[in-house]
């Protein structure tokens, strides 16, 4: 857990990482969970230099729901050649282009 984490984000941490756990992942599947998810709630409280995401967006959500910065991110995850002079529309084929 970071230096930078208040008791709640610790408590928080454990009590998500437990529940993962007891979900049936895997504990390094369910720190990464944790971590993940107290790092978005910081960022939302505003807690962290850091407000866009480093990730590729919630697997559940439509690729044309998720930020430029998401698919760009998902882009590189995926290898997808020029992806950095794409539009938001070309992203979301390309990725769907990729994954079939």
């Amino acid at each position: 857990m970071p230096d930078a984490w208040s008791d709640k984000d610790e408590r928080m941490y454990e009590h998500i990482r437990d529940q993962q756990e007891k979900e049936g992942k895997s504990r390094d599947r369910a720190e990464e969970i944790a971590a993940r998810t107290v790092n978005k709630q910081r960022r939302e409280e505003g807690r962290t230099p850091n407000k866009t995401t480093e990730g590729s967006g919630n697997p559940n959500t439509p690729l044309e729901e998720r930020s430029l910065q998401e698919l760009q991110n998902r882009a590189e995850d995926l290898e997808i050649e020029g992806r950095s002079k794409m539009d938001k529309g070309e992203l979301v084929n390309a990725i769907r282009d990729a994954n079939k």
